[in-house]
């Protein structure tokens, strides 16, 4: 029997596994089913060149729960360590296995090799009291070794007896690890981070992984219902997905993947987090923000690479110049693929444009690479529905009648077609192209592309009386004389709480409303970016909305509001004018409202 010390730096090298090394307790089993996934690949490797002799057998890993004696156990039939092979991985704590065997066997199969061999194996004593080795290695004539360490730098190493090769990790669980003592627990950390592992790995007699998930599959070998499958696979409660694009380079990085565009319909059920990060098959985590652009965090499905850089515990990523090409790469497929689309089957690509409109946006306005190539496929939805517009085509169609004295396009939109359908009714009599932006992201991406489109300007449908959207017009041929108006002005001077009123007298059509409420567009989208940019924008948040009343001079109703000589109920009529202009725009609460609707009864009981 051997007995010694395990080679490290410090005496401290547990409470410093226990509390820095690994950010979650479950990890360990990652890194033991990890280290067992990589013995199994090296038995392969040697195997194939002839170095290991013999039949391989059923290569799997087994995981067993014993609640009464409290322990894990983690077996192989991999390569087995001799009593030098545990000396020399285990006792070094920091010394990588993994990278030894690389340097010898470079150019065979090394992308099978994962891990950071020994480093890996001390995580067992973040839940662990005792850990036990029990090894026999694929070596003629060698003889089976038993390692054992209470967490303390004392250990020994002694021959026992083991009849099949590879390895047995026993793992004597701790008090306060007891959790994992629960085969429902084991089952979901196996299934969170083994689930695709490329050897087969069985937990009470159930094979729980995947060894050969779609992403690791050339694209020629799939069918779309393989993809489809695979995607139920990883998300089995959603809904379908639009479409998915395969990533597979291996120069001048190695990068694997399947990325899905879900259906967002509601801008609410956006969620992140939803790609996962591989590291050849082993699961590293799904938060990818260095790695998948921002605008691309809405999308699912997976990415494999042994080149994204990781730390020890590999949870989180380190900056690397790979990152950032992986990144870029990433873009340009999405991009690439998205043209392709609109070019091939544009039916298709409008179909699905109230899900994909999202990414795009979002894309143009954080990527000017993507920016340059979304110009072409980014469209316009008019708020008849079902007619699109690219920016070029929607410049075509409203170039007589949509470009103002500055020579720049005007873009009519509504953010609410059914509250404001008057304003998007009289724009259309003039025969203005009305679009919809009616997403979370369009008011960032509205002012965004005032920027980077410089010969367009954006106008919502109701920013301005008709007759003014395109260009402003101080003309009046009101019917009313100068005094009849200041009259009018002073009756729809009253004070309303929380708004900023400017009142204005304008000749409008006979047929127009006797009041048009509107919001001026600059105030009114900064308030709109302001209820969505949170503690930032609290300065323009609170401002009182800002709204313009234009009196219709041409409507009738006010030749007989001149004439009524009662005051009380001539205020009472100018007033509910003004709230019904309000209640277009959704500025009539609490309160006014009430009053509005109390005045409106009485003043029909008294015929008026």
């Amino acid at each position: 029997m051997q007995k010694g010390s395990i080679r490290v730096q410090t005496e401290n090298i547990f409470p410093i596994i226990k509390k820095f090394l690994y950010s979650e307790h479950d990890i360990f089993i990652r890194e033991l089913v990890s280290n067992a996934v990589d013995a199994t690949q090296k038995l392969k490797t040697l195997s194939s060149i002839g170095e290991a002799k013999g039949e391989l057998g059923e290569l799997r890993i087994d995981v067993k729960l014993d609640t009464e004696k409290k322990t894990i156990t983690i077996s192989d039939r991999g390569i087995g360590m001799t009593a030098e092979d545990v000396d020399k991985y285990i006792n070094q704590v920091a010394f990588s296995g993994a990278e030894e065997f690389l340097n010898k066997y470079k150019g065979q199969n090394e992308a099978n090799i994962i891990g950071h061999f020994g480093l890996g194996f001390y995580s067992s004593f973040m839940v662990s009291d005792q850990v036990e080795i029990f090894s026999k290695s694929y070596k003629e004539n060698s003889t089976p070794v038993r390692w054992e360490c209470d967490g303390s730098p004392e250990y020994t190493l002694e021959e026992t007896s083991k009849e099949l090769r590879g390895t047995d990790i026993v793992m004597h669980i701790n008090a306060e690890s007891e959790e994992f003592l629960s085969a429902e627990r084991i089952k979901a950390t196996l299934e969170k981070f083994c689930r695709f592992l490329p050897v087969p790995i069985f937990f009470e007699d159930n094979q729980i992984n995947n060894p050969t998930p779609a992403w690791t599959r050339k694209p020629s070998e799939l069918t779309a219902e393989d993809y489809q499958n695979f995607y139920k696979e990883l998300y089995p409660f959603n809904e379908a997905p639009l479409f998915w694009i395969h990533l597979n380079v291996d120069y001048p990085f190695n990068l694997t993947g399947i990325l899905y565009f879900p259906k967002i319909k509601q801008s609410y059920e956006i969620q992140k987090d939803k790609i996962q990060l591989y590291s050849n098959q082993v699961f590293v985590t799904d938060e990818v923000k260095d790695i998948v652009p921002e605008f691309l965090m809405l999308l699912q499905g997976v990415i494999d690479s042994p080149d994204i850089p990781l730390n020890v515990s590999r949870s989180y990523l380190q900056g690397d110049p790979n990152v950032k090409k992986i990144n870029n790469h990433i873009t340009k497929k999405v991009a690439d693929k998205l043209e392709e689309i609109f070019n091939n089957n544009r039916k298709e690509f409008e179909e699905k444009w109230e899900s994909l409109g999202l990414f795009v946006k979002y894309g143009m306005m954080t990527d000017d690479k993507f920016l340059d190539k979304a110009n072409k496929f980014h469209i316009f939805e008019d708020v008849e529905g079902g007619k699109f517009y690219t920016l070029d085509e929607y410049k075509i169609a409203t170039e007589t009648l949509q470009k103002n004295k500055e020579g720049k396009i005007v873009v009519l939109y509504t953010t609410n077609p059914i509250q404001q359908d008057s304003y998007i009714q009289a724009a259309k009599a003039k025969g203005y192209i009305v679009v919809k932006m009616e997403t979370l992201v369009d008011a960032a991406f509205i002012n965004n592309m005032e920027m980077k489109w410089s010969d367009v300007m954006f106008t919502r449908v109701d920013a301005d009386i008709t007759d003014n959207l395109i260009d402003k017009s101080e003309s009046s041929d009101s019917v009313l004389s100068k005094d009849e108006e200041t009259t009018l002005k002073e009756l729809f001077g009253f004070q309303i709480p929380a708004l900023h009123v400017a009142v204005e007298v304008k000749g409008l059509s006979a047929d127009a409303p006797p009041v048009v409420a509107t919001r001026p567009e600059f105030m009114r989208r900064m308030k709109d970016m302001a209820a969505v940019s949170g503690p930032m924008g609290n300065f323009y948040a609170n401002m009182p909305d800002e709204v313009t009343l234009t009196i219709n001079g041409n409507h009738n109703i006010y030749q007989k509001v001149l004439k009524q000589h009662n005051k009380s109920k001539q205020e009472r009529v100018v007033r509910n004018l003004a709230d019904l202009a309000l209640l277009s725009q959704g500025l009539l609460k609490g309160n006014d409202l009430t009053a509005f609707i109390n005045r409106s009864v009485e003043l029909m009981n008294n015929g008026q």
